[in-house]
């Protein structure tokens, strides 16, 4: 289906909204806008009517260049917010055939098992590993034939409270919300490959002034961390240690930050309050600065992953995204630090999406669009989302869940049972008939079923061949004898 989508990554340093159309499953961005962050620290919304600005004018500048009047969005919420717990689910298969409607049961299961605290709301519930009577880890239950399934699941949540606050912000800026992901997912959504999602790998989104953290393995996502450190706090320390502007150190970071090569060299810098005189700064200042936090960030994140007891599970390595892997020598840094893991930077590649600026091929970017992917349909297969839909690619199957759903309700009203064929299928089949004998017909007010305005004959009812003879037909030649 022929859809318009609007993803909206609400940063601490930036505010970015892509508008795209999605057409026989290829996206083609028509429309983007970024607007500095206001109202947003660490990740945390601090001011809702700034932030409401800041994300209006990214949406707006979107819109121009898009011509698009889109008014709903899928936004990111920061690992700021999010904790995780796991949960096993468990159910019996009676149809033998597992459908969407038992793979939807047993992950309701799962969360109805998990001790959700109540000021927290679910945002995500990834199923990681099935189980099939005996046989673990099945990549896919759907179609297999079992009378046992269980599932162990992640469940992503967020403060009620600080959802809150998100939302309004964004309704504030006059959009309305289709869904929330959580910020590294969508980073590991447009960064990860199938041969890194099967053998497991950590994602790592380095932003401007937070440090998200997920690993993958299996199927899904099985933790997620974050760190309130950024490339924002090196501007800091720069600033301070050279007591320089902040501008300017923003400025010196991007040209001499080397992870790698060290320089003796001297450079001239404008002095906090008094821009007119200058002091002279060693690059080698420089370069210790940089090196000593990017290293802090980096070993916390280690330990983190070796918190996480998935350490093991990790064999396609780490991968590093955000704005702050732009710096010099940091892969390598890192490769160190992770005791030798493969370490690779990571960018939003064209393979998937058209209309791709040069500008978006950037590190800095791959949150936003891993939401253009996620709302497109490239989410982990049977996630239950923040508006407690079950999320799949099996639309087109028969069985599809929300069919089955209604065919069950149609099965819990009707009284009795005509071999393969449904009461209110009948009855219309046998008002058509009526309709069409109309005048040859004579009026039969004994065996006759008023419903509202309209009659309907029981000899109208087609006879059940298995059966001989209609049981409605049946019940009403026994009434016509009895009186």
């Amino acid at each position: 289906m022929d859809k318009t989508i609007l993803a909206i990554d609400i940063g601490s340093t930036k505010i970015c909204a892509i508008i795209a159309e999605v057409k026989d499953d290829r996206i083609q961005i028509v429309g983007h806008g970024i607007a500095k962050s206001q109202g947003v620290k660490k990740g945390v919304i601090t001011n809702i009517e700034l932030a409401s600005k800041s994300i209006k004018k990214a949406i707006n500048d979107a819109k121009r260049i898009s011509g698009s009047n889109v008014t709903t969005a899928t936004i990111s919420i920061s690992n700021a917010y999010a904790k995780s717990l796991n949960a096993t689910g468990i159910v019996n298969i009676t149809q033998r055939d597992i459908s969407i409607k038992e793979i939807d049961r047993v992950i309701r299961n799962a969360l109805y098992n998990a001790n959700v605290p109540t000021e927290y709301d679910v945002i995500h519930v990834l199923p990681y590993n099935f189980k099939v009577d005996d046989q673990d880890f099945i990549e896919d239950p759907y179609g297999m034939n079992a009378s046992r399934m269980e599932v162990d699941v992640n469940i992503i949540m967020t403060q009620k409270s600080s959802l809150s606050n998100l939302i309004k912000a964004v309704r504030s800026a006059g959009i309305d919300i289709e869904g929330i992901v959580l910020n590294g997912y969508a980073a590991a959504i447009a960064t990860m490959g199938e041969d890194e999602k099967e053998l497991g790998v950590a994602v790592i989104d380095m932003g401007g002034q937070t440090s998200n953290l997920i690993i993958h393995t299996g199927n899904s996502i099985r933790y997620n961390d974050y760190l309130s450190v950024g490339s924002n706090h090196i501007t800091n320390d720069l600033s301070m240690a050279l007591h320089t502007p902040l501008q300017i150190a923003e400025g010196v970071k991007k040209r001499y930050g080397n992870l790698i090569n060290n320089s003796a060299d001297v450079i001239e810098l404008p002095v906090i309050g008094d821009e007119e005189n200058k002091n002279e700064v060693s690059l080698e200042i420089v370069h210790s600065v940089i090196l000593a936090r990017v290293e802090e960030a980096l070993m916390l994140l280690a330990k983190s992953i070796d918190k996480s007891l998935l350490k093991e599970q990790i064999g396609s390595g780490v991968i590093l995204t955000g704005g702050m892997t732009k710096l010099k020598g940091i892969r390598e840094l890192a490769q160190a630090i992770f005791d030798g893991m493969p370490v690779r930077i990571a960018q939003p590649e064209d393979k998937d999406i058209g209309g791709l600026f040069d500008e978006l091929k950037d590190p800095a970017f791959s949150t936003v669009i891993g939401l253009l992917l996620y709302a497109a349909g490239k989410h982990t297969e049977y996630e239950i989302n923040i508006n407690n839909e079950l999320l799949h690619s099996k639309h087109t199957q028969t069985d599809d869940l929300a069919e089955i759903q209604k065919i069950d309700r149609l099965k819990s009203n009707k009284k009795t049972n005509l071999g393969d064929i449904e009461l209110e299928e009948t009855i219309k089949a046998a008002k058509t008939k009526r309709d069409k004998d109309d005048g040859k017909r004579k009026e039969k007010t004994d065996n006759t079923v008023k419903s509202e305005n309209e009659e309907f004959i029981f000899e109208d009812l087609p006879t059940d061949p298995s059966e001989g003879v209609n049981p409605i037909k049946k019940l009403a030649n026994w009434a016509r004898q009895l009186f």
